[in-house]
């Protein structure tokens, strides 16, 4: 219930955004901020949320969790003006960043057989992608019949049931040694995440060479060599650099930030196509993006299952050349492109993202020592959201700086063209990406740092 509504969160904000920029009157990066700002702020926290509920309790991190995102919905369907809904969805985002580390935390203790685990998280991952693949549709639905506020609102009943389910049926478990809190490394990475966004975000208005804008990336540079340095020295880090020596756990963060990139950009592309330049209701946009939704569903928990048996590469294989297709199919797009090129698009995208979901864990945790594999799925977790909003980040401002002259339908569709060439290049990582890090050669550099990082574990690694 709570994966649900989070993953439902991340993307059904997408097709509610034309109507919030009417009635709010915000610009596309008043819109990117909405986006960006949820998954900013949950990327920021879920390592902290995690450490969190090993120290204090992990069911009372869930609940606190699940509090803080239903009064922040609520807040959300309140809010007068944008810079209130902003702040709202921040608040939505640092309860929902209790509550994805903990089930994964669930996930990765109670399933110890690698087979289990795999389909295990071959579920987890399907809620997930499911949820998030349907919130367009569920959206524009919403949108379409009560109005934007409507999106906020179905995460209250379901947040307090989850609230009281949670009470009555998760039991009170604790770390028996929890980490200890890095608040420097934690402040370094809400300065990079952050930094670097509102340069991307901000830069099309700014200039991509203003002072405003080379500041921030330097910023951002700047808390990336701290953060560095100031792990490496660390007993208990917020994140173990040394985890980076494994290629699979490499890999698997990069595959989650162009998988997710892909995703953010998809949706928010594809949203101000049907809407802004093709003048569809938000109903009808929502619809359209029905049958992605159906792919991800039949294909999410097939993934699950093949990785289970077959390990990752098949799925992570599929994911990347659908996902890229499906951006090639779009690179020619207009106001005249058929109906059925971009059903095939959706459907074409909704099989690549389906099949990426449960591989990105599994591939991340393959091989590390079974007493960090929790952290290793937190990083991929973390990974997706920073994919999420450099998607929305970059592939947006990219397409609005090539605006040229007054912003109308034809020209933005025009511009669009380059942004769905990202999404191409996305894809393509992912398949790369694919291939090299679940290979033998990628195994054994996992094994070996296995060894290195837990030596009482090496028997026990987590297996592919």
């Amino acid at each position: 219930m709570s994966l649900f509504i989070v993953g439902l969160d991340n993307t059904i904000v997408n097709v509610a955004l034309p109507s919030i920029q009417h009635d709010l009157h915000a610009s596309v990066s008043g819109l990117q901020w909405t986006i960006d700002a949820y998954t900013l702020v949950l990327a920021s926290l879920l390592m902290l949320s995690g450490s969190t509920g090993d120290r204090l309790g992990r069911r009372r991190t869930f609940q606190t969790g699940l509090a803080l995102f239903t009064l922040g919905s609520l807040l959300c369907s309140l809010s007068p003006s944008l810079g209130w809904l902003i702040a709202a969805r921040m608040i939505q985002a640092v309860g929902g960043s209790m509550l994805n580390p903990v089930a994964m935390s669930i996930i990765t203790n109670t399933f110890t057989d690698p087979r289990e685990r795999a389909r295990a998280i071959g579920v987890w991952g399907g809620t997930v992608g499911f949820s998030m693949a349907l919130g367009p549709v569920v959206g524009g639905l919403l949108v379409g019949t009560v109005g934007w506020q409507s999106i906020f609102w179905i995460n209250i009943p379901v947040g307090l049931a989850a609230l009281v389910l949670a009470g009555r049926f998760i039991p009170e478990s604790k770390a028996a040694r929890a980490r200890r809190v890095d608040p420097v490394g934690q402040l370094l990475v809400i300065t990079l995440l952050a930094s670097i966004t509102y340069a991307i975000i901000e830069a099309p208005a700014a200039g991509w060479t203003s002072a405003q804008t080379l500041g921030c990336f330097g910023l951002g540079l700047a808390a990336t060599a701290v953060f560095v340095v100031y792990e490496s020295r660390r007993r208990e880090p917020l994140i173990d650099l040394r985890f980076f020596r494994s290629v699979p756990f490499s890999g698997a963060t990069v595959i989650a930030v162009s998988g997710f990139a892909s995703l953010a950009g998809f949706l928010f592309l594809n949203t101000l196509y049907l809407q802004n330049a093709l003048g569809y209701s938000a109903l009808k946009a929502g619809l359209f993006t029905l049958p992605m939704a159906g792919m991800t569903v039949v294909f999410g928990p097939l993934s699950g299952r093949i990785v289970g048996s077959r390990g990752p590469r098949i799925p992570l294989v599929v994911a990347g050349i659908a996902m890229a297709l499906s951006g090639l199919t779009l690179t020619g797009l207009s106001l005249t492109t058929p109906t059925w090129q971009l059903m095939a698009a959706y459907l074409i995208f909704g099989l690549g993202f389906g099949m990426l979901n449960a591989p990105i864990t599994n591939t991340a945790v393959s091989g590390m020592p079974r007493s960090q594999a929790g952290v290793a799925a937190a990083v991929a977790s973390t990974s997706r959201q920073v994919g999420q909003s450099l998607g929305v980040a970059v592939i947006v401002s990219v397409v609005t700086s090539s605006v040229h002259g007054p912003s109308t339908p034809a020209a933005f569709t025009q511009a669009s063209h380059i942004g769905w060439w990202i999404n191409v290049a996305c894809g393509l990582v992912v398949l790369a990406l694919g291939i090299l890090t679940t290979g033998a050669w990628a195994r054994g550099t996992a094994a070996r740092n296995a060894a290195k990082l837990a030596p009482e574990d090496v028997r026990t690694p987590v297996a592919a």
